[in-house]
Protein backbone atom coordinates (compact mmCIF):
# COMPACT_ATOMS: atom_id res chain seq x y z
CA UNK A 1 0.00 0.00 0.00
CA UNK A 2 1.21 3.65 -1.06
CA UNK A 3 1.48 6.36 1.08
CA UNK A 4 -1.10 8.24 1.54
CA UNK A 5 -1.65 11.42 3.33
CA UNK A 6 -5.22 12.77 5.39
CA UNK A 7 -4.04 15.60 6.64
CA UNK A 8 -6.11 17.55 4.12
CA UNK A 9 -9.65 15.81 5.79
CA UNK A 10 -7.91 17.15 9.27
CA UNK A 11 -7.52 20.72 7.81
CA UNK A 12 -11.37 20.49 6.45
CA UNK A 13 -11.96 19.55 10.10
CA UNK A 14 -9.70 22.60 11.56
CA UNK A 15 -12.05 24.92 8.89
CA UNK A 16 -15.11 23.53 9.93
CA UNK A 17 -13.71 24.30 14.00
CA UNK A 18 -13.22 27.61 12.92
CA UNK A 19 -16.53 28.16 11.44
CA UNK A 20 -18.35 27.13 14.61
CA UNK A 21 -15.78 29.86 16.53
CA UNK A 22 -13.74 26.97 18.00
CA UNK A 23 -10.06 26.98 17.61
CA UNK A 24 -8.92 25.55 14.16
CA UNK A 25 -8.15 22.07 14.91
CA UNK A 26 -8.72 19.00 13.39
CA UNK A 27 -7.77 15.25 13.40
CA UNK A 28 -8.30 11.98 11.42
CA UNK A 29 -8.11 8.59 12.73
CA UNK A 30 -7.00 6.27 10.20
CA UNK A 31 -7.06 2.34 10.13
CA UNK A 32 -5.16 0.73 7.47
CA UNK A 33 -6.19 3.45 5.00
CA UNK A 34 -9.63 4.25 5.82
CA UNK A 35 -10.75 7.07 7.40
CA UNK A 36 -12.79 5.86 10.54
CA UNK A 37 -13.50 8.75 12.42
CA UNK A 38 -12.98 12.83 11.95
CA UNK A 39 -13.16 15.52 14.22
CA UNK A 40 -12.39 19.41 15.48
CA UNK A 41 -12.50 21.01 18.59
CA UNK A 42 -15.60 21.38 20.04
CA UNK A 43 -14.57 22.74 23.59
CA UNK A 44 -16.45 25.67 23.08
CA UNK A 45 -20.06 24.04 22.15
CA UNK A 46 -20.23 20.72 24.72
CA UNK A 47 -18.14 23.01 27.17
CA UNK A 48 -16.12 20.66 27.84
CA UNK A 49 -12.58 21.17 28.05
CA UNK A 50 -11.26 18.01 27.13
CA UNK A 51 -13.08 17.95 23.65
CA UNK A 52 -10.15 18.65 21.59
CA UNK A 53 -10.17 17.28 18.33
CA UNK A 54 -7.82 14.30 19.08
CA UNK A 55 -9.66 13.16 21.83
CA UNK A 56 -13.25 13.68 19.81
CA UNK A 57 -11.44 11.66 17.03
CA UNK A 58 -10.28 8.81 19.23
CA UNK A 59 -13.26 8.63 21.17
CA UNK A 60 -15.56 7.80 17.85
CA UNK A 61 -12.70 5.50 16.76
CA UNK A 62 -13.05 3.54 19.89
CA UNK A 63 -16.31 3.28 19.50
CA UNK A 64 -16.37 2.13 15.73
CA UNK A 65 -13.93 -0.03 16.04
CA UNK A 66 -15.35 -1.42 19.86
CA UNK A 67 -12.25 -0.98 21.46
CA UNK A 68 -10.66 0.95 23.96
CA UNK A 69 -7.33 0.73 22.01
CA UNK A 70 -6.63 1.63 18.38
CA UNK A 71 -3.47 0.16 17.56
CA UNK A 72 -2.18 -0.44 13.77
CA UNK A 73 -4.23 3.28 14.02
CA UNK A 74 -3.03 6.69 12.42
CA UNK A 75 -3.66 9.82 14.15
CA UNK A 76 -3.21 12.95 11.93
CA UNK A 77 -3.68 15.79 13.63
CA UNK A 78 -3.49 19.78 12.32
CA UNK A 79 -2.07 21.15 15.41
CA UNK A 80 1.17 19.57 17.71
CA UNK A 81 -1.03 17.49 20.38
CA UNK A 82 -1.23 19.33 24.07
CA UNK A 83 0.08 17.25 26.95
CA UNK A 84 -3.43 15.76 28.18
CA UNK A 85 -3.92 14.94 24.35
CA UNK A 86 -0.76 13.15 23.54
CA UNK A 87 -1.42 11.24 27.06
CA UNK A 88 -4.64 9.88 25.52
CA UNK A 89 -2.76 9.07 22.46
CA UNK A 90 -0.27 6.72 24.39
CA UNK A 91 -3.29 5.34 25.81
CA UNK A 92 -4.93 4.55 23.12
CA UNK A 93 -1.53 3.24 21.64
CA UNK A 94 -1.71 4.91 18.23
CA UNK A 95 1.02 3.29 15.57
CA UNK A 96 2.04 6.70 14.36
CA UNK A 97 1.18 10.52 14.41
CA UNK A 98 1.29 12.76 12.13
CA UNK A 99 1.00 16.89 12.41
CA UNK A 100 1.12 19.77 10.92
CA UNK A 101 2.11 22.72 12.79
CA UNK A 102 4.04 22.85 15.90
CA UNK A 103 2.63 24.10 19.37
CA UNK A 104 5.78 26.55 21.60
CA UNK A 105 2.85 27.75 23.88
CA UNK A 106 1.13 24.11 24.32
CA UNK A 107 2.49 21.50 22.85
CA UNK A 108 3.22 18.61 24.54
CA UNK A 109 5.03 16.06 22.14
CA UNK A 110 8.11 17.93 20.64
CA UNK A 111 7.55 21.14 23.09
CA UNK A 112 7.06 21.50 26.70
CA UNK A 113 6.87 18.56 28.92
CA UNK A 114 7.30 15.88 26.06
CA UNK A 115 5.33 13.13 27.17
CA UNK A 116 6.36 10.54 24.85
CA UNK A 117 10.31 11.16 26.64
CA UNK A 118 8.31 10.38 29.81
CA UNK A 119 9.30 7.12 31.26
CA UNK A 120 5.93 6.43 32.44
CA UNK A 121 4.56 6.54 28.59
CA UNK A 122 3.27 3.79 28.23
CA UNK A 123 3.90 3.49 24.29
CA UNK A 124 5.51 5.86 21.92
CA UNK A 125 3.91 6.34 18.03
CA UNK A 126 6.03 7.00 15.46
CA UNK A 127 5.70 11.10 15.07
CA UNK A 128 6.11 12.53 11.63
CA UNK A 129 5.66 16.46 12.22
CA UNK A 130 5.41 19.57 9.80
CA UNK A 131 2.57 18.05 7.26
CA UNK A 132 1.08 20.87 5.96
CA UNK A 133 2.49 23.08 8.34
CA UNK A 134 1.89 26.34 6.53
CA UNK A 135 -1.62 25.68 5.72
CA UNK A 136 -2.02 24.68 9.63
CA UNK A 137 -0.78 27.83 10.75
CA UNK A 138 -2.04 29.91 8.33
CA UNK A 139 -5.65 28.91 9.88
CA UNK A 140 -4.04 29.54 13.51
CA UNK A 141 -2.74 32.86 12.75
CA UNK A 142 -6.33 33.99 10.91
CA UNK A 143 -8.37 32.75 13.28
CA UNK A 144 -6.60 34.67 16.44
CA UNK A 145 -5.74 37.29 14.38
CA UNK A 146 -9.85 38.25 13.50
CA UNK A 147 -10.84 38.23 17.51
CA UNK A 148 -7.76 40.50 18.67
Amino acid sequence: MSFVSHMEIALAEARAAAARGEVPVGAVVVARGVVIARAGNRTRELHDPSAHAEILAIRAACAALGSDRLPGCDLWVTLEPCPACAAVISAARIARLYYGAGDPKSGGVAQGPRIFTHPQAHHVPEIYDGIAADQAETLLRDFFRARR
